[in-house]
């Protein structure tokens, strides 16, 4: 299995139901917090290639699989994963586990396509390219 980075985060009252359970859509913020993070631990930034290369990675596809529910005030770890990037598509896994006794709460993958800011499918950078390949690599 491929090296993961990891992020962490504490579950909100805000991002909780009425029965005090995390609501769903929840699970698809924290994969972006992995993922940007994921970005970051590999010495790249997300806001720079928005900035600089004139280019964002669009969510095309996500899939997510709910185990155990997370509850206000859990602390979380974020596991994120390159499973793909090849041309203008990227994919990542995601893994979220409670820290206190290691629950798997959720599991889900994200695909992406690089596009320019006209919204139009483009390749992805050089330089993450590079280093997305390297990743892939090890």
């Amino acid at each position: 299995m491929r090296p993961a980075s990891e992020a962490r985060v504490r579950v909100r009252y805000a991002e909780t139901d009425q029965m005090g359970v995390v609501y769903h859509s929840n699970y698809l913020i924290w994969f972006e917090v992995g993922r940007v993070e994921f970005i970051r631990q590999l010495g790249l930034d997300y806001k720079r290639m928005e900035l600089e290369e004139g280019c964002g990675i669009s969510v095309v596809d996500v899939h997510a699989r709910y185990r155990v529910p997370a509850r206000y005030d859990d602390e979380l770890v974020i596991e994120t994963r390159l499973l793909a990037a090849r041309g203008p598509v990227i994919r990542f896994g995601y893994r979220i586990l409670r820290i206190a006794d290691g629950a798997l709460l959720c599991e889900g993958e994200t695909m992406h396509v690089c596009v320019g800011m006209d919204m139009k499918k483009r390749s992805l950078p050089q330089k993450y390219a590079e280093r997305f390949a390297q990743h892939l690599i090890s």
